[in-house]
């Protein structure tokens, strides 16, 4: 993809790829494509996961191929000359999603992106938002979770703080925006092991938002002393972290508080963008060994 239609830092807007795959539409923010592809010839891997259809070489590189229809139990292409595939990066990984079509990319805002409730999201909780377009709903999927599925060492590990040694309990007060449900715990069960037991989650943004702007209002408290640290994800519905963090450091009364941005989405190309918003510090999931280390310097 080209970097010149990446969007202005802060915004709350993202470019979604929209994609088909069997009568489904589905999309993925553009930040997580490095480019979409005809088709190349796929190697067989023994013992893969049933979702795997193999691997490709792209330019020296061995990539994983994820049959997204066998993911989302959808049929198999009845058009195979138009099948693409969509090179991602994510979690420090590049992996190839098989589709049967793109279609365009659009240019939205995170508020046009809802939440789904336990019923729309279906039984595997793949749809992280609803896309509102004209015409037509999308679904942005959770990408992470279909890669953590495959290889769980793609994710958080808890084990991983060992590294630390032994911690003492902080009483810091921490505030986190994951929209993710399994995150949130993984992100509860680290912090609370690295020492953290005062954290306080936010589904989105615009939550984690509304909170801080309420403690900006009370003149009676001193904001950064009841929050120490915000620790954020930038894929989020109704307010991304960019958007948050640039809404923070724009606020007299809250700019002093240290933001950690934690997504998958910390690339080189990228680390700019949390700059320009004034992010304290920039850390690419999993490594939560590097996060903690992180809320430690901050918060001294």
């Amino acid at each position: 993809m080209q970097n010149d239609i990446l969007l202005e830092s802060g915004t709350n807007e993202l470019e979604v790829v929209t994609f088909h795959v069997g009568s489904g539409s589905f999309g993925i923010n553009v930040l997580k494509v490095r480019e979409i592809i005809v088709p190349l010839p796929i190697t067989d891997t023994p013992n893969a996961h049933p979702n795997v259809e193999g691997v490709i070489r792209l330019r020296e590189e061995i990539i994983p191929v994820i049959d997204l229809a066998r993911v989302l139990n959808l049929p198999p292409s009845d058009n195979p000359e138009k099948d693409k595939l969509i090179i991602a990066e994510l979690n420090q990984l590049k992996v190839a999603f098989h589709v049967h079509s793109v279609s365009r990319i659009h240019r939205i805002s995170w508020e046009q992106i809802e939440k789904p409730d336990e019923l729309s999201a279906g039984q595997q909780a793949y749809t992280i938002g609803i896309i509102k377009l004209e015409g037509e709903m999308s679904l942005l999927l959770d990408f992470e979770k279909i890669v953590v599925e495959i290889s769980p060492e793609a994710s958080i590990n808890v084990q991983s703080l060992k590294v630390l040694g032994e911690r003492e309990r902080s009483i810091k007060n921490l505030i986190v925006a994951e929209d993710s449900a399994i995150l949130r715990q993984l992100l509860r069960d680290t912090l609370e092991e690295a020492g953290y037991d005062r954290v306080q989650f936010f589904e989105n943004g615009k939550d984690a938002w509304n909170h801080l702007e309420s403690l900006a209002y009370d003149e009676s408290i001193t904001p950064s002393e009841e929050v120490n640290c915000i620790i954020t994800d930038l894929e989020m519905p109704q307010m991304d972290g960019h958007h948050l963090t640039d809404k923070v450091k724009k606020n007299e009364r809250l700019s002093n508080i240290p933001v950690i941005i934690f997504s998958s989405l910390i690339t080189d190309d990228l680390f700019h963008k949390g700059e320009k918003v004034g992010a304290s510090a920039q850390v690419s999931k999993p490594e939560i060994v590097k996060l903690v280390k992180e809320i430690d310097a901050h918060i001294l």
